[in-house]
């Protein structure tokens, strides 16, 4: 992608998943990445299978002083902030009626705090530099009504407004876009659904298949890019068509 060469790049959540094929893709673009994750030894993991990252911080982003220490960190690592891939994120299936206190706020600390409070972190660097983008994780939750995902789906909503908001009080210098990924086959996904629901997933999308990390990567490293200069604001859905037919698809 043009540009991305030499950019300075955090990427939250980035030990596995979505998270650690974007961190991929962006080192391979020839950025410099430094990713924040809650997961120590998955870290640890990543840093040992991608030498060429320029970092992997231990950040709770539940917890602002976490956050504020992982951008001092990625200061004296960096020298500044160029791209955010605000990806972490946590679900947890169950029914609206079982839902209790504590799981509400867990979802709703890391999915929408989290997000606020990483992209505060992030922009007010960027608006000091005068340039950058931040690219929200989002999902088709965040669009249409699912079942058993009720705090989720509602987190994801908030994100989506959210990077309205930024968008339009953060331009000109600073892009604020969100990635709206449906059923990708990670390893979050793989632990909520059995064989036979992904097969039943698989049914319902019309490329017959779950999407891959490396897929949704590839969008974030274009929305980075100076190849989508003109792009702020927006809401792109990575889905494989799932949800273009409405009730039709489900």
């Amino acid at each position: 992608m043009k540009g991305l060469e030499n950019k300075r790049v955090v990427i939250t959540g980035g030990a596995s998943g979505i998270g650690a094929a974007t961190a991929a893709r962006f080192v391979d673009e020839g950025a410099r990445v430094v990713v924040f994750d809650r997961d120590e030894p998955g870290c640890g993991r990543l840093a040992q299978r991608m030498p060429a990252l320029a970092g992997a911080v231990v950040t709770d982003v539940c917890d602002p002083r976490s956050v504020q220490f992982a951008f001092e960190r990625v200061d004296r690592l960096l020298g500044g902030l160029d791209v955010l891939v605000n990806n972490a994120g946590v679900s947890i299936r169950h029914r609206f009626l079982d839902i209790t206190e504590a799981e509400w706020r867990d979802v709703m600390a890391v999915n929408l705090s989290g997000v606020f409070r990483v992209a505060q972190q992030a922009a007010r660097r960027m608006a000091a530099a005068g340039s950058g983008v931040i690219l929200n994780m989002g999902s088709t939750n965040g669009v249409m009504g699912y079942p058993f995902y009720a705090d989720y789906n509602a987190s994801k909503a908030g994100v989506i407004e959210l990077t309205r908001s930024m968008a339009l009080e953060l331009a000109p210098d600073v892009r604020v876009n969100v990635v709206c990924p449906g059923y990708i086959l990670t390893p979050m996904q793989e632990a909520e659904y059995t064989p036979d629901m992904i097969r039943a997933v698989n049914a319902k999308i019309p490329l017959g298949r779950h999407g891959r990390p490396e897929e949704v990567a590839g969008l974030f490293a274009f929305l980075a890019s100076e190849e989508a200069a003109y792009l702020t604001g927006q809401v792109y859905v990575i889905d494989g068509g799932e949800i273009a037919g409405g009730l039709a698809s489900r």
